[in-house]
């Protein structure tokens, strides 16, 4: 759907705060209640349900009983509680990494680390469809900013090329990218661009939802290498909220020292932080929520590739409608209305058009991955 002048975007703006008035209540882990109805539910991003498991629920409730609501302090001055080094260490043991950095929000851990690089690069370079917390945090640089197209290696390479030998250059791209669920090329990045280009790899998606435990995005591809940075966030596959960043204690140690961000930060609440260590325990004794994820993943992705539908095949859990016109995209949200299916669509402020993007979990039932099939199929 194309929306061109001032009265489209007032159309836009209607459409934005009507969708904010329709607000959705869990009805449980994969039904929400709307409008009087209760629907199937394939938007947002907890593809496990870790935020409505029984151990992370019940360590919200221990962790509020135990520590407190929350610090109401940075972490550089009298908020450093033990509980944050504690996750700390469980994330850099999990994504096996040297060390990691907390932040209070996903996004926000993507602007803490690219500040703390001030004066270190001469230049950026991103993938087009890079998340928009990359390049919000790309001009804290204040340096020269190049797009090169999505996923092409070979392009990055040949823009780091123009620069020359002496650019300092810091690269930035999803690791798994939701609208499309297709991964980025880190191997051939790694082979084509010069050796001291640095990778930022924002896994949000990536992160305990591919690899054989877990590991997210160079687990899957196999990528190990100390030019990779990686954030993530813990409201995805971990169930709970903020962020991290995953790296060398080199890394971490440099943000904790430059970076105003976390400096001037309050941490995430302690019964939350308690509940991402809750969910990376569940994740690392029981692969059951992998396996049944892989399972819906695939199920429905060949599903809708046999019957012809413009699918990506990436290995991720989403999976992207993109509707030809208005028209298009009303009719599919009447059919997804009629079999009792919530109408996931997405449409961010500055985008032409927008699209239905279904994320699968690894708690959908059968008869729910069938019930989407078939109205997508139809």
């Amino acid at each position: 759907m194309h929306l061109r002048g001032l009265g489209h975007r007032r159309t836009f703006l209607a459409e934005t705060v009507k969708t904010l008035a329709d607000h959705l209540q869990q009805a449980d882990r994969t039904y929400v209640w709307w409008r009087g109805r209760r629907l199937t539910y394939f938007g947002g991003c907890d593809y496990f349900r870790m935020s409505s498991h029984p151990a992370v629920l019940e360590a919200v409730r221990t962790g509020l009983d135990r520590f407190g609501l929350n610090a109401a302090a940075s972490r550089k001055t009298t908020g450093n509680h033990a509980i944050y080094q504690e996750l700390e260490k469980a994330l850099a043991d999990f994504f096996k990494v040297e060390s990691a950095v907390l932040f209070s929000t996903g996004y926000f851990t993507n602007l803490g680390v690219v500040q703390s690089f001030e004066g270190d690069y001469t230049h950026v370079l991103a993938d087009e469809r890079a998340h928009l917390s990359l390049l919000d945090g790309a001009r804290l640089l204040r340096c020269p900013i190049q797009f090169f197209p999505h996923r092409s290696a070979s392009r990055a390479a040949a823009a780091a090329r123009r620069w020359g030998r002496s650019a300092r250059i810091l690269l930035m791209t999803d690791g798994l990218y939701s609208h499309t669920s297709e991964v980025a090329p880190l191997n051939e990045l790694l082979r084509c661009l010069p050796k001291n280009v640095t990778l930022l790899v924002d896994d949000a998606h990536g992160a305990g939802t591919l690899g054989p435990t877990g590991g997210g995005t160079l687990e899957f591809l196999g990528v190990r290498s100390p030019r990779i940075i990686r954030t993530i966030t813990l409201s995805k596959a971990v169930g709970a909220y903020g962020g991290a960043v995953l790296g060398t204690r080199k890394i971490c140690q440099q943000i904790l020292a430059r970076s105003h961000i976390f400096t001037g930060n309050t941490p995430l609440p302690f019964p939350l932080a308690h509940a991402a260590l809750a969910a990376l325990d569940v994740h690392r004794r029981d692969a059951g929520p992998r396996l049944r994820l892989a399972f819906n993943i695939r199920y429905v992705k060949s599903a809708l590739i046999e019957g012809g539908l413009p699918v990506p095949d990436g290995p991720g859990p989403t999976v992207p409608i993109l509707p030809r016109n208005a028209a298009h995209a009303a009719s599919l949200r009447r059919r997804l209305l009629a079999a009792d299916i919530h109408p996931p669509f997405i449409h961010y402020p500055g985008n032409d058009s927008g699209y239905f993007r279904f994320a699968l979990s690894s708690e959908h039932s059968r008869a729910q991955l069938d019930a989407l099939i078939a109205v997508l199929r139809s």
